[in-house]
């Protein structure tokens, strides 16, 4: 039998073929295989999975690599694992049949367009040109692959049918759609048709569609820390959000009842505590959305940088017909280049399409083809690589620093994305923050993300966005806020 097959009938009570090929080296080929046959039902929950040394040796893997990709699967919320009870399938709620599409409501009326870059921006208001600038949520401009990007532009114009330069499809170019449907699969973990995925400008874009179009509808949960611009989003749109408890293993899936018809999370890493949702509350969250005809909105706004262990796949595999998936290249590439994406359920295609309504709203053709060949060509997954090799050593860095200059501030959460939190001593947020003013430093305060509504732990801390500063002036920003921080 070749090795890319292996029968486990003699184990499970069934005949189960994992083909090991693909993209992206073994483990994550016997990681996508197995996702894939729990998926499909050909392991049904509560089945016991092979131990590591007898599935290694089947497969001719070594040891780690099975037991590192069972260890990504239990981290997904795919498989449990107990002492003495071994690997096994976890049991998922199956989803209710869905009532449909609320009617889309009439739009509001038009109101002030928001400052440019709002989504990323701070809450405080700041001064236009910092020393350093340390917001969070904005890579090194100076990264920008210009070169790869351009090439990519020429090869996409020239090769682009005469259709791309007409009226299109309001999901965005299929070109873009089918790129993306591979790459969040293979990278992601997600279960994506390039029909359910429509093209937006952003995550803001992505919440405007769905609440202001009218496709769902309040109450909303979210965590209890979040982007203030959300919130505001959100109460435009009259959409009422209940804040969820945050600890270390992400949002508090249990304080989710029956009144919400959403919940809004960003599972990969929690913003801006750092955390990622654990294995156990990722299954809550999509059995609660399962249950009922509930939906999850996935965030997934850094989740390819990942520094410590290989990203987690997305909650969107655990119940793709419950969890909208949202994704955008402001983190990854650059928030200049306006493209966003929403993998939905396939119930809410037509109303998110009616929704997104006329053309004008639609994004830039020329930079959707820009991004399919990016994509499709390796250049987006080379860049990815480069940047989470300069943003780790960057994080290493600060963490380092901190250890040696002010041992008595942490920063918390995983090793993941483009900012940290440091926590300070209680009642010394304001203080750094004014001093960092002074200083010309430009950073948020932990309590402006905290929900209004709330009940969390009064916490002091600095959110640090270590990525954006060019290598060049990273060492001097670094100094800066060392010297700011209590004593």
């Amino acid at each position: 039998m070749p090795e890319t097959w292996v029968n486990l009938a003699e184990r499970i009570g069934a005949d189960l073929h994992l083909d090991l090929t693909g993209p992206g080296g073994r483990r994550a080929a016997l990681t996508r295989a197995l996702r894939g046959a729990v998926r499909s039902g050909r392991l049904a929950p509560g089945t016991r999975l092979p131990p590591y040394r007898s599935l290694a040796a089947d497969l001719g893997l070594a040891r780690n690599t099975v037991a590192d990709a069972y260890a990504e699967l239990v981290a997904e919320g795919w498989l449990t694992a107990r002492q003495g009870s071994g690997t096994r399938v976890a049991h998922r709620a199956e989803p209710a049949p869905p009532r449909g599409p609320a009617p889309p409501r009439p739009p509001a009326p038009p109101r002030a367009p928001s400052a440019p870059g709002r989504a990323a921006a701070a809450p405080a208001r700041r001064a236009d040109r910092p020393v350093h600038d340390l917001r969070q949520g904005q890579p090194d401009p100076s990264s920008f692959p210009r070169s790869a990007w351009l090439a990519s532009a020429r090869r996409a114009v020239t090769a682009a049918p005469n259709d791309a330069f007409g009226p299109g499809d309001p999901r965005g170019r299929p070109e873009l759609r089918h790129a993306l449907a591979e790459y969040l699969a293979r990278t992601r973990g997600v279960r994506a048709d390039p029909e359910a995925i429509v093209v937006c400008s952003g995550f803001a874009h992505a919440l405007r569609l769905l609440f202001g179009g009218g496709v769902l509808r309040g109450p909303l949960a979210v965590e209890g820390y979040g982007l203030p611009f959300h919130r505001e989003l959100l109460a435009r749109a009259g959409v009422r959000t209940r804040p969820l408890g945050v600890d270390a293993d992400g949002a508090r899936i249990d304080e989710l009842s029956d009144r919400e018809r959403a919940v809004l999370l960003t599972p990969a890493h929690q913003f801006p505590t750092g955390g990622p949702l654990s294995a156990h509350r990722r299954t809550a969250a999509a059995g609660w959305a399962c249950s009922a005809d509930r939906i999850v909105i996935e965030d997934d706004y850094d989740g390819e940088f990942r520094y410590d262990r290989r990203p987690i796949g997305a909650l969107q595999g655990l119940a793709p017909d419950r969890v909208v998936y949202a994704g955008s290249v402001s983190k990854s590439l650059s928030p200049a280049v306006r493209l966003g994406w929403m993998v939905l359920p396939g119930h809410l295609v037509d109303a998110v399409l009616a929704a997104k309504g006329e053309r004008e709203a639609w994004a830039g053709v020329l930079d959707q083809l820009t991004l399919a060949d990016f994509l499709r060509c390796g250049s987006y997954d080379r860049h990815v690589r480069r940047m989470r090799q300069r943003y780790r050593a960057r994080r290493d860095r600060f963490v380092t620093a901190l250890a040696e200059r002010a041992p008595h501030v942490h920063a918390t959460g995983i090793a993941a994305g483009l900012h940290a939190v440091l926590r300070l001593p209680p009642g010394t947020e304001q203080a750094a923050l004014d001093a960092a003013a002074r200083a010309g430093i430009a950073l948020d305060g932990l309590s402006a993300f905290c929900h209004p509504g709330a009940s969390l732990p009064p916490e002091d801390g600095l959110v640090v966005g270590y990525a954006t500063p060019p290598d060049h002036a990273f060492g001097a920003a670094l100094d800066a806020v060392l010297r700011v921080l209590p004593s």
